[in-house]
C-alpha cells in the first residue's frame, strides 16, 4: 500500500502530473472529487505518497506510466481559450492542436484575446515549476496600445505597481514605434499574474488592443506559424531544465489542422 511519509515515493498529485494526465492542481481536485483510487481504495486527500509499485486508477482506468519529459512551443491565435474545456462552449487550444500530439498541459495561460508563444508539456509537474515566479524567467510581449505612452510613467513601472489592490512586480516597458493613435511597446514581466500586462498598462492610461507573447524564458516564438507546434529538442531541455528527456521520433513543426 502507498506510504504516507515523505521518506518513500512521491506525492500522488505529482505522480499523476508526471504521467501527463493533468496538472498537479487538477490532480488534487480530481482526488477530492473521489475519482482516484490507490490499491483499489478511493482516496480523498492528496497528502499521500505513492511508489511505482502502487496500483493507481483514475476514473477506473490505470494511471499511465510516467513518460520522459517533453516540451513544445505553440503559436496560439486569438479567440482560443487556454483550458481543457469551456463552460460556454468556446474553442480551446486543445481543440486545435495537431493530431498525433500526446496529452499535454499548458505552462500558464494566455487569455482569449492574447496570442503568441505558449509552452506545452506532457509533464504537469514541470508545467507548475515553470509557472512559478521563483523560476525567474522573463515573459516578453509585443503590445499594441491605444493612446500616447508617457515615458516617465512607463519607467515607473520598473518599480512595480498596485492596481485595484493587487501588487504587481517590476515591469520593463519601452516604446518601439508610434502609429497614429496607436503605439507598439515591448513589455517584459517575471510574475505572469492574470491579465497582468493589460491591467498595468490600463493603469497608466493605455488601452491594449493587441498582445503577442514572443518569449517565455529561453524559449522564443521566432517564426513559428500561427497555430503551429514544434517540439523543443532534448538537448535544449537538458541544457535549460536539466530534464530527463528521451529523443522524440519527429522534431518537425506541425501546422494547425
Amino acid at each position: 500500500m502507498a506510504q504516507e511519509t515523505a521518506e518513500k515515493g512521491e506525492r500522488i498529485a505529482k505522480r499523476m502530473a508526471r504521467a501527463g494526465l493533468c496538472s498537479r492542481r487538477e490532480a488534487e481536485r480530481w482526488i477530492e472529487e473521489g475519482r482516484v483510487k490507490v490499491g483499489g481504495r478511493k482516496i480523498s486527500s492528496p497528502a499521500l505518497n505513492v511508489t511505482e509499485n502502487d496500483a493507481i486508477t483514475v476514473d477506473g482506468k490505470p494511471l499511465p506510466a510516467a513518460e520522459p519529459t517533453r516540451l513544445w512551443r505553440y503559436h496560439k491565435t486569438r479567440g482560443l481559450i487556454t483550458t481543457s474545456r469551456d463552460e460556454l462552449g468556446r474553442d480551446t487550444i486543445f481543440d486545435r492542436l495537431p493530431k498525433g500530439l500526446p496529452r499535454v498541459v499548458s505552462v500558464g495561460r494566455l487569455d482569449v484575446n492574447s496570442e503568441g508563444l505558449l509552452l506545452l508539456t506532457n509533464d504537469g509537474g514541470l508545467a507548475r515549476k515553470l509557472e512559478l515566479p521563483a523560476t525567474g524567467w522573463v515573459r516578453r510581449y509585443r503590445v499594441r496600445v491605444y493612446g500616447r505612452p508617457d515615458e516617465t510613467a512607463l519607467a515607473r513601472l520598473a518599480s512595480g505597481a498596485t492596481v485595484d489592490g493587487v501588487r504587481y512586480g517590476p515591469v520593463q516597458a519601452r516604446v518601439d514605434r508610434a502609429e497614429g493613435s496607436n503605439a507598439w511597446l515591448t513589455v517584459s514581466i517575471r510574475e505572469g499574474k492574470n491579465r497582468e500586462v493589460r491591467r498595468v498598462l490600463e493603469h497608466i492610461g493605455l488601452q491594449v488592443n493587441r498582445l503577442i507573447r514572443t518569449a517565455y524564458g529561453p524559449f522564443q516564438l521566432g517564426r513559428l506559424p500561427k497555430g503551429g507546434v514544434e517540439e523543443v529538442t532534448g538537448k535544449v531541455l537538458r541544457d535549460q531544465l536539466g530534464a530527463d528527456v528521451a529523443p522524440p521520433s519527429d522534431r518537425r513543426a506541425h501546422r494547425r489542422r
